[in-house]
């Protein structure tokens, strides 16, 4: 998911408005993007990121930043908007942002139309998938997967034997959806585990994390995931240990007994399928 912010005279320093009105036009989420009293729910969307375009016919840079929202806040008939751009993305061209339009859900009058929108889309696989963004380069492990492989999904949870029955439902589930499923103690491929773990999570299309105890090495995982732009659907026997960051995310509650495991499987099952497109 991810924020698109058009605006006729473009972006530049840190802080702006738009129209109210103008507030989540063409937006995915539809209802869920407003409170009941109908105003913005713009915590829901502050931790995605952002995509700032100057409109087609505008006066703007012709380049789209990638970015993120640090604040907004209703101020009479306006809404003003603090901003930041991420300097590791470089400017995307108003003509890739074109080409790309359908990929990231932007419909053909956006563009020439000054508004805030949400996307559920996400931003960062389509930009690396384009060759726009750069892949990272981190230096305590490699990006030395086998490539995304379209039918392996993923287990990120504590090493512990309290979740084997929850991991034999996971993997029961996959094998329904026709996809393979590991977890990072199946394999054994280099010295550190570590990197076996990343390997796996570069190698797979989706990764199921399972945040039950606030496990740091699942939120380490999870962070992973989403920086190399992998579905990540988070399960949790409790929703306390839902982290903040990863509150406005969906999450997926269940029991850890028989008639909560086979809930968990048919929930898993739906979302899975949804994300391989049916």
């Amino acid at each position: 998911m991810f924020n698109l912010l058009v605006k006729f005279d473009g972006w530049g320093d840190g802080r702006d408005f738009l129209a109210l009105e103008r507030v989540f036009e063409f937006t995915d989420a539809g209802s869920e993007a407003r409170k009941p009293d109908g105003t913005p729910d713009f915590d829901r969307f502050l931790g995605e990121p952002a995509l700032f375009v100057a409109e087609i016919r505008g006066t703007g840079d012709r380049s789209g930043r990638v970015g993120a929202i640090r604040s907004a806040r209703i101020s009479g008939q306006r809404v003003e908007i603090d901003y930041t751009f991420d300097g590791s993305v470089p400017p995307v061209p108003i003509s890739t942002i074109e080409k790309l339009a359908r990929e990231l859900s932007i419909s053909s009058v956006e563009l020439s139309r000054t508004h805030w929108a949400v996307k559920d889309v996400d931003l960062f696989r389509v930009l690396l998938a384009s060759k726009v963004a750069q892949a990272p380069s981190p230096k305590v492990f490699n990006l030395d997967g086998d490539g995304n492989d379209g039918r392996l999904l993923s287990v990120m949870m504590p090493f512990d034997t309290r979740f084997d029955q929850v991991y034999a439902c996971i993997q029961e589930t996959a094998a329904k959806v026709s996809m393979q499923c590991h977890r990072a103690d199946d394999i054994w491929k280099h010295e550190a585990i570590i990197q076996d773990i990343v390997s796996l999570i570069c190698s797979s299309r989706v990764v199921v994390a399972d945040c039950t105890g606030r496990n740091p090495n699942v939120f380490y995982e999870t962070g992973i995931a989403h920086t190399l732009g992998r579905d990540v659907i988070l399960i949790t026997q409790a929703e306390a240990d839902i982290p903040f960051n990863l509150r406005h995310l969906r999450f997926v509650p269940y029991l850890d007994n028989s008639e909560g495991r086979t809930k968990l499987s048919g929930q898993l099952q739906s979302r899975i399928r949804t994300l391989l497109g049916g």
